[in-house]
Protein backbone atom coordinates (compact mmCIF):
# COMPACT_ATOMS: atom_id res chain seq x y z
CA UNK A 1 0.00 0.00 0.00
CA UNK A 2 1.51 3.49 -0.80
CA UNK A 3 1.76 6.26 1.49
CA UNK A 4 0.12 9.45 1.09
CA UNK A 5 1.81 12.60 0.60
CA UNK A 6 0.48 14.26 4.04
CA UNK A 7 2.56 10.75 5.56
CA UNK A 8 5.84 11.01 3.32
CA UNK A 9 5.57 15.04 4.50
CA UNK A 10 5.25 13.47 8.29
CA UNK A 11 8.08 11.48 7.72
CA UNK A 12 10.32 14.05 6.21
CA UNK A 13 9.83 16.58 8.84
CA UNK A 14 10.27 14.14 11.62
CA UNK A 15 13.01 12.54 9.87
CA UNK A 16 14.82 16.54 9.23
CA UNK A 17 14.25 17.10 12.95
CA UNK A 18 15.99 13.92 13.92
CA UNK A 19 19.12 14.48 11.56
CA UNK A 20 18.96 18.11 12.93
CA UNK A 21 19.82 17.06 16.52
CA UNK A 22 22.61 13.89 15.31
CA UNK A 23 25.76 13.53 16.69
CA UNK A 24 26.08 10.66 14.28
CA UNK A 25 23.96 8.47 12.26
CA UNK A 26 25.46 4.95 10.55
CA UNK A 27 24.08 4.02 7.54
CA UNK A 28 23.72 0.25 7.31
CA UNK A 29 22.32 -2.46 4.49
CA UNK A 30 20.09 -4.94 6.91
CA UNK A 31 18.88 -7.37 4.21
CA UNK A 32 19.51 -10.68 5.44
CA UNK A 33 18.79 -9.73 8.65
CA UNK A 34 15.89 -11.73 10.51
CA UNK A 35 12.73 -9.80 12.09
CA UNK A 36 13.90 -11.08 15.62
CA UNK A 37 17.33 -9.52 14.72
CA UNK A 38 16.29 -6.60 13.69
CA UNK A 39 14.32 -5.90 17.06
CA UNK A 40 17.26 -7.18 19.15
CA UNK A 41 19.18 -4.61 17.69
CA UNK A 42 16.81 -1.86 17.89
CA UNK A 43 16.44 -3.24 22.06
CA UNK A 44 20.57 -2.89 22.10
CA UNK A 45 20.32 0.49 20.58
CA UNK A 46 17.43 1.95 22.76
CA UNK A 47 19.84 1.00 25.49
CA UNK A 48 22.22 3.76 24.24
CA UNK A 49 19.61 6.10 23.02
CA UNK A 50 20.00 5.39 19.61
CA UNK A 51 17.18 5.48 17.48
CA UNK A 52 17.53 2.62 14.27
CA UNK A 53 14.98 3.66 11.31
CA UNK A 54 14.36 2.44 8.03
CA UNK A 55 13.61 4.90 5.71
CA UNK A 56 13.63 5.49 2.33
CA UNK A 57 16.13 7.28 0.09
CA UNK A 58 13.98 9.63 -1.43
CA UNK A 59 12.70 10.90 1.86
CA UNK A 60 16.34 10.82 2.81
CA UNK A 61 17.96 13.11 0.28
CA UNK A 62 14.90 15.84 0.93
CA UNK A 63 15.78 15.88 4.58
CA UNK A 64 19.60 16.01 4.33
CA UNK A 65 18.33 19.11 1.87
CA UNK A 66 15.90 20.51 4.78
CA UNK A 67 18.85 20.83 6.89
CA UNK A 68 21.17 23.42 6.58
CA UNK A 69 24.29 21.45 8.20
CA UNK A 70 23.41 18.99 5.99
CA UNK A 71 22.76 20.16 2.28
CA UNK A 72 25.79 19.61 0.85
CA UNK A 73 25.66 15.32 1.30
CA UNK A 74 25.78 14.23 -2.22
CA UNK A 75 22.35 12.19 -2.67
CA UNK A 76 24.29 9.76 -4.29
CA UNK A 77 25.70 8.40 -1.36
CA UNK A 78 22.03 6.95 -0.37
CA UNK A 79 21.39 4.04 -2.34
CA UNK A 80 20.05 0.50 -1.55
CA UNK A 81 17.57 -0.67 1.62
CA UNK A 82 19.05 1.43 4.32
CA UNK A 83 18.39 2.30 7.94
CA UNK A 84 20.07 4.76 10.10
CA UNK A 85 21.41 4.70 13.79
CA UNK A 86 20.96 8.19 14.65
CA UNK A 87 23.38 8.94 17.97
CA UNK A 88 21.77 11.72 19.71
CA UNK A 89 24.33 11.99 22.93
CA UNK A 90 27.60 10.31 22.00
CA UNK A 91 29.53 11.07 18.80
CA UNK A 92 31.35 7.21 18.81
CA UNK A 93 28.38 5.16 20.50
CA UNK A 94 26.39 4.19 17.05
CA UNK A 95 29.68 3.41 15.28
CA UNK A 96 30.74 1.18 18.24
CA UNK A 97 27.04 -0.44 18.74
CA UNK A 98 26.42 -1.47 14.99
CA UNK A 99 30.03 -2.44 14.39
CA UNK A 100 29.67 -5.02 17.35
CA UNK A 101 26.51 -6.22 16.19
CA UNK A 102 27.91 -6.53 12.73
CA UNK A 103 30.53 -8.76 14.26
CA UNK A 104 28.04 -11.22 15.15
CA UNK A 105 26.08 -10.54 12.34
CA UNK A 106 27.43 -10.80 9.24
CA UNK A 107 23.89 -9.97 7.35
CA UNK A 108 24.40 -6.29 8.57
CA UNK A 109 26.63 -4.45 6.18
CA UNK A 110 27.90 -0.84 7.46
CA UNK A 111 27.55 1.22 4.61
CA UNK A 112 28.59 4.56 6.14
CA UNK A 113 27.88 7.62 8.42
CA UNK A 114 26.74 11.34 8.14
CA UNK A 115 28.21 13.50 11.03
CA UNK A 116 26.21 16.49 12.72
CA UNK A 117 28.58 18.70 10.64
CA UNK A 118 27.44 17.21 7.23
CA UNK A 119 30.46 14.66 6.31
CA UNK A 120 30.28 11.87 4.90
CA UNK A 121 32.15 8.50 6.49
CA UNK A 122 32.51 5.29 4.45
CA UNK A 123 32.40 2.16 6.20
CA UNK A 124 36.50 1.79 7.12
CA UNK A 125 36.57 5.50 8.81
CA UNK A 126 32.97 4.11 10.99
CA UNK A 127 34.89 0.80 11.68
CA UNK A 128 38.12 2.88 12.76
CA UNK A 129 35.77 5.58 14.54
CA UNK A 130 34.31 2.15 16.69
CA UNK A 131 37.42 1.00 17.35
CA UNK A 132 38.35 4.42 18.97
CA UNK A 133 38.77 3.83 23.06
CA UNK A 134 35.13 5.47 25.19
CA UNK A 135 35.40 8.50 26.45
CA UNK A 136 35.57 6.95 29.94
CA UNK A 137 38.44 5.03 28.79
CA UNK A 138 40.54 8.30 27.91
CA UNK A 139 39.80 10.23 31.02
CA UNK A 140 41.27 7.43 32.70
CA UNK A 141 44.23 7.51 30.77
CA UNK A 142 44.61 11.42 31.14
CA UNK A 143 44.08 10.46 34.94
CA UNK A 144 46.90 7.87 34.67
CA UNK A 145 49.27 9.71 32.66
CA UNK A 146 49.04 12.70 35.02
CA UNK A 147 49.20 10.32 37.84
CA UNK A 148 52.14 8.84 37.05
CA UNK A 149 54.93 11.40 37.70
CA UNK A 150 53.17 12.28 40.89
CA UNK A 151 53.37 8.61 42.09
CA UNK A 152 56.97 8.68 41.01
CA UNK A 153 57.28 11.72 43.09
CA UNK A 154 55.89 10.44 46.36
CA UNK A 155 58.50 7.35 45.89
CA UNK A 156 61.12 9.25 45.87
CA UNK A 157 60.19 11.70 48.87
CA UNK A 158 59.07 8.25 51.08
CA UNK A 159 62.24 7.21 50.24
CA UNK A 160 64.12 10.30 51.76
CA UNK A 161 62.15 9.61 54.83
CA UNK A 162 62.89 6.32 55.16
CA UNK A 163 66.54 6.97 54.75
CA UNK A 164 66.36 9.58 57.63
CA UNK A 165 64.47 7.27 59.70
CA UNK A 166 67.30 4.56 59.08
CA UNK A 167 70.03 7.07 60.21
CA UNK A 168 67.86 8.67 63.29
CA UNK A 169 67.59 4.53 64.42
CA UNK A 170 71.05 3.67 63.74
CA UNK A 171 72.59 6.84 65.80
CA UNK A 172 69.77 5.69 68.72
CA UNK A 173 71.48 2.40 68.53
CA UNK A 174 75.10 3.64 68.45
CA UNK A 175 73.78 5.39 71.50
CA UNK A 176 72.65 2.70 73.68
CA UNK A 177 75.41 0.34 72.93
Amino acid sequence: MAITREAKEQAVDKLTDELGRIKLAVMTDYRGLTVGEVEELRSILREQNITYRVTKNTLLRIATKNNPALKEIDPAKFTGPMALAMGFDDEVAPARVIFQYAKKHDALEIVGAITADGQVLDASQVKALANLPTREQLIAQVVGTIAAPLTGFVGVMSGNVRSIINVLNALSEAKEA
